[in-house]
Formats: structure tokens, sequence, C-alpha cells
């Protein structure tokens, strides 16, 4: 082996071994929350996509509900209330890219949450959310 050959083995043995190697689903992370949830609440049942579709469409004490930026259809390309920033599709059905990372995921569920609720969501309601965009199609 040569000596740029070792860095190169150990940079790749790194990569493959930490979670930038690995692209999530949007079922893997409905999973862990599932998992979550069930931690919390021992008769938790399992996460539901209507109750996703009420959280999704209904208000919550705020102004805003999820459809005020990513509109009533999460297949369609939504828009930031106040920025007009456009945001892309939050259905997976028809953008691959959501929900496959981990960083993304965790980071626009905590600012998003807040927004909308207040505060951080539950893994239940994070649950019921993915379950109700992997259910749109």
């Amino acid at each position: 082996m040569t000596n740029l050959m070792l860095p190169i083995l150990l940079i790749t043995v790194w990569f493959l071994c930490t979670d930038a190697a690995r692209a999530e689903t949007a079922q893997d992370f409905l999973n862990k929350y599932t998992t979550q949830a069930k931690q919390e609440d021992p008769g938790f049942t399992g996460c539901d996509p209507k109750r996703g579709a009420m959280f999704y469409k209904e208000p919550h004490g705020g102004e805003w509900n999820c459809a005020t930026c990513h509109t009533e259809d999460p297949k369609s390309v939504g828009k930031h209330a106040e920025t007009q920033k456009i945001i892309d599709p939050l259905a997976p059905s028809v953008n691959a890219e959501r929900f496959t990372d981990p960083l993304k995921v965790e980071k626009w569920f905590k600012r998003s949450c807040k927004d909308v609720l207040g505060r951080e969501c539950t893994p239940q309601e994070k649950g019921d959310f993915l379950a109700y965009v992997i259910s749109v199609k």
C-alpha cells in the first residue's frame, strides 16, 4: 500500500461509519418516532395518518398551521408566510430528498414546531405528521 492510499482508505472507512454516509427515509424517521412515542407512553398504539392530517391542517392556538407555509396539499410547492422563501414539497412521493437527512429533519421539526405550536413537537406528533405526509400519493 502506498503512502497515499492509507489516508484515502481511512477517510473512506470513517465516512462509511458515520451518519453522513447513511441516507434515511421518511419511513425510517416514522419508525424512530413511533419507538420514542411507545417509550414515553406504553399504551401508545401507533402513529395515525388521520391524526397527522388534522395536525397538519388545524391551527394550534397561534396564527399558523403547517399548511400556512406548506399549502393544503403536501405535494405542492409552498412559501414561507413571512419571508416568502419557496419551500419544496413535503410529500416524499414527489420530493425524494425530503426526510433523508437526520440533521435537517430535526432542525426543521424543531423550528417549525416552535413556529406553529410555540414548543417542540412530541414524538407522537412527529410520527403522526410523517404518517400523513407519507400517505399522500
